[in-house]
């Protein structure tokens, strides 16, 4: 029997980011009520205009600061499930504390004021399982990456930006996992964790965008490689990449992880696996009708990608534990590409 199900209600932290609006019309999709945090009333209204048709089933609260102490207290009140999305992804920002407090203080609320919380699920990130290898390596959920952890203790706010977005999401779900060990003989729910990998966010957004330069980080990577010839040159495409989850099932995935029972107390990667940047560039080239963009489409070198036999993947999952637990479908580069570029022309991009 699911852990939850329709019409139950799901609270999902940092509603209006890119990631959690998927999320949140997910959980609408399939039938269940939605409370959604936001960090002011203004965030809020994009919210409810983009799911109006779903009236009350969707409910905001403010949320000002989840790095203070007793920040979530009330909104873990009356909640069957909570599905923790708030954490920044903007490489430039001081990541640590917000992404640590947060990931904390909501499991604290949730022990201290909830009576009806079955599970909370966690966004983590791939970056908190790999690290740099000079070898093709294959990671596991046994792995950890320590390697940012050192860096940043290592040189301080001097640390590379990547470093410091890395380490917050190890540090984090690490506080998680403590947390969950300190407590397991109080709780009367479970913790999931969901490990996306770093380009997780490759499809139109839903959530308020203004323009490319408001784009989110994973999402304007995806537009300067496959969609702007002149952001970069051809053997860089088929030379870099890394691995890829279409928004959509990742949204899927944390439904499914509140939903399957076997996925609590589990730490899951999901990815679609490894890509080079060239493998978007050829499926947004083979496409008729061609999209109508406001710049050219990069070529790069055609087959140069995934498919040619000289081509080497770093860093690669074992999804095992996710085909296992979830059945998670993915969908391919191909689909992916068509709706992503769909979005752009009706944008005027």
């Amino acid at each position: 029997m699911a852990i939850i199900q329709p019409p139950s209600k799901v609270l999902v932290s940092g509603a209006n980011g890119y990631v959690a609006m998927w999320v949140v019309q997910e959980f609408l999709e399939h039938g269940y009520a939605v409370r959604g945090t936001v960090r002011s009333a203004e965030r809020g209204k994009h919210l409810k205009k983009q799911f109006a048709k779903y009236g009350d089933k969707l409910e905001i609260v403010v949320v000002e600061d989840i790095t203070k102490e007793g920040a979530f207290d009330e909104a873990v009140k009356g909640i069957d499930a909570i599905a923790h999305t708030a954490s920044p992804f903007y490489l430039n920002a001081q990541l640590i504390e917000p992404a640590v407090k947060g990931t904390v203080g909501i499991l604290q609320s949730t022990l201290k004021h909830s009576t009806t919380v079955k599970r909370v699920v966690i966004t983590s990130s791939a970056v908190a399982v790999m690290h740099n290898v000079p070898t093709p390596t294959t990671f596991t959920e046994e792995d950890w990456n320590l390697q940012s952890v050192e860096i940043v203790k290592e040189k301080g706010e001097n640390a590379p930006s990547g470093a410091m977005y890395q380490a917050s999401k190890t540090l984090a779900e690490q506080a998680a996992w403590k947390f969950v060990e300190d407590h397991k003989q109080e709780m009367s729910w479970d913790v999931a964790v969901v490990n996306p990998p770093f380009v997780s966010s490759l499809l139109p957004a839903i959530h308020e965008v203004t323009g490319l330069a408001s784009l989110n980080t994973s999402a304007k990577l995806f537009y300067d490689h496959v969609a702007d010839a002149s952001m970069v040159e051809a053997e860089y495409l088929s030379k870099t990449g890394g691995n890829w989850i279409d928004v959509r099932d990742l949204a899927a995935a944390h439904r499914l992880a509140l939903e399957k029972p076997d996925a609590g107390n589990e730490r899951i990667i999901v990815s679609a696996g490894a890509f080079k940047w060239q493998d978007f560039v050829d499926a947004a080239n083979a496409l008729r009708p061609a999209p109508k963009l406001s710049k050219p489409l990069p070529k790069g070198i055609p087959g140069s990608g995934t498919a040619h036999p000289h081509t080497i993947h770093m860093v690669t999952y074992d999804v095992t534990k996710v085909n296992r637990i979830l059945g998670l479908k993915y969908r391919s580069i191909a689909e992916t590409t068509l709706d992503t570029l769909t979005d752009y022309e009706a944008r005027g991009w």
